[in-house]
């Protein structure tokens, strides 16, 4: 192999099987922080949103914008940019993510008014966007294709330390500084992963065209309308407005299909989705998250309404989610490098299935290990899950479409988070006051089925095998 610079183009054939062991340590610290800068601030303003309505003298509702400006960016501009990684680079995208987000969180700790924040935060999410785009595209390229495994066991790691630390870190930065200070200490993160990443992340050569930039606006338009549309619907508002939402959304959705079909390089790369084992493990990504969230989102209500738990002690129970996560991971770290995916991700939507159900029959006066260790379970079994089905979306993808799977993978989770948001504030409106224990049974059916379709790689599989 050939000797490198640190800050040299690296070419497609020479990281094709991951960067040396000397550069690679860096290059996963600067991924890994990275990740952690995004999803980590994502998770502390959940928290300080009384105090931020409070001092910025907003109504509740209205302060929900802090969280819905990032994470709506975030999801409608994932595809484009994604694309625009595989051109311009998907360090080069990475990096410039890091500086939008640092820039952006003087902004949001700068701000006097909830419009000022809210623009501010929509700017963090695509900043985000430009992380989460290209994150699993950098770790393709990182790990030898031996070892992929352990690369996206170590993202699931850093997303379970996100979601733990989040209101840990909120918590002790309010207890000594006031919200601003949740932006602040972004400033020292953002950096010390600019120092490491610009001189350890994989340069791979650009191929394709610049995206078109009349396809990226049918995509956010897309993305926009439908997440609007279907949001308004679940929250009971004038129907006849989302439904001109969901039509414009669709429209602009077929429009843009068949405005990029042929393309190499297309923004919204359905074409990946012909390929059996990647449209599989794409549509199982996509409804295991919709479990995850009818169970994140509807539990600490469950918890509080039906059995009684403050909200310190809510918080406190839901942080087993993401020990589940991080232990899990720990293990399939070699596991799926070695077992497939229709095995290892089968079984793991089957625990989460048996965790929920489990929680779904919690005794009237549940303890706290009680709850905990159920909660435990199925994030266990949710950890065993992720891995193996994104690295069966990464190796789905033919070669040069790295950055399409790498976006199809982000698309997979924050779509069936979404798709789960929704569906959860639609059944808890609906199934009032018993909305909280039909998501577990909401989530318990999801999983499930996420299973089945799992599973049913393995009899293909068998299927070809007893054909040949």
């Amino acid at each position: 192999m050939p000797a490198q610079t640190p800050n040299a183009v690296v070419s497609v054939a020479v990281v094709a099987d991951g960067l040396p062991a000397a550069v690679r340590a860096k290059a996963v610290i600067a991924v890994s922080l990275s990740l952690l800068l995004a999803l980590l601030d994502y998770a502390i303003a959940n928290v300080a949103l009384p105090e931020i309505a409070q001092d910025l003298q907003a109504s509740s509702s209205a302060s929900i914008w802090v969280v819905n400006a990032y994470q709506l960016a975030s999801f409608v501009s994932l595809l484009p940019l994604a694309a625009l990684g595989a051109r311009v680079g998907y360090a080069r995208l990475c990096l410039f993510g890091v500086v939008l987000f640092m820039a952006s969180s003087v902004g949001c700790a700068m701000s006097t008014s909830l419009l000022f924040l809210s623009i501010a935060r929509a700017a963090q999410g695509l900043a985000g966007a430009c992380i989460l785009s290209v994150n699993t595209a950098l770790i393709r390229f990182i790990y030898p294709h031996a070892e992929l495994g352990r690369g996206l066991a170590l993202n699931t790691v850093i997303v379970g330390v996100g979601l733990a630390l989040g209101p840990t870190v909120a918590g002790l930065v309010l207890a000594v500084a006031t919200w601003p200070w949740l932006f602040w200490i972004n400033i020292p993160l953002g950096a010390l992963t600019l120092f490491l990443g610009y001189a350890s992340l994989p340069r791979v050569a650009a191929h394709g065209s610049m995206p078109d930039a009349l396809g990226a606006l049918l995509c956010v338009i897309a993305f926009t309308a439908l997440g609007l549309g279907a949001d308004g619907l679940a929250h009971g508002a004038n129907w006849s407005v989302q439904l001109i939402l969901l039509a414009a959304g669709g429209a602009a959705l077929m429009a843009l299909t068949r405005r990029e079909s042929g393309l190499a390089h297309p923004i919204l790369p359905v074409d990946l989705l012909r390929a059996p084992a990647f449209c599989v493990a794409f549509l199982t990504g996509l409804i295991g998250y919709v479990a995850s969230n009818f169970f994140i989102i509807s539990m600490p209500f469950t918890l509080h309404q039906d059995y009684g738990w403050s909200a310190t002690a809510t918080g406190l129970l839901m942080t087993s989610w993401a020990f589940g996560l991080i232990t899990s991971s720990t293990m399939t770290r070699r596991l799926s490098d070695r077992v497939p995916a229709s095995v290892i991700s089968s079984a793991g939507l089957l625990l989460t299935a048996v965790g929920f159900v489990a929680l779904r029959l919690l005794p009237d006066h549940p303890g706290a290990f009680s709850i905990g260790s159920r909660i435990f379970v199925a994030a266990f079994g949710f950890g065993l899950f992720q891995v193996p089905n994104n690295r069966a979306m990464m190796f789905g993808a033919p070669a040069g479409r790295e950055g399409g799977a790498s976006g199809m993978v982000q698309v997979s989770r924050q779509g069936g988070q979404t798709l789960g948001a929704i569906a959860v504030a639609a059944t808890l409106r609906i199934a009032a006051p018993n909305g909280g224990l039909e998501c577990l049974d909401a989530a318990a059916a999801c999983a499930a089925l996420a299973a089945v379709l799992s599973a049913s790689r393995l009899v293909r599989k068998r299927s070809r095998a007893a054909s040949a």
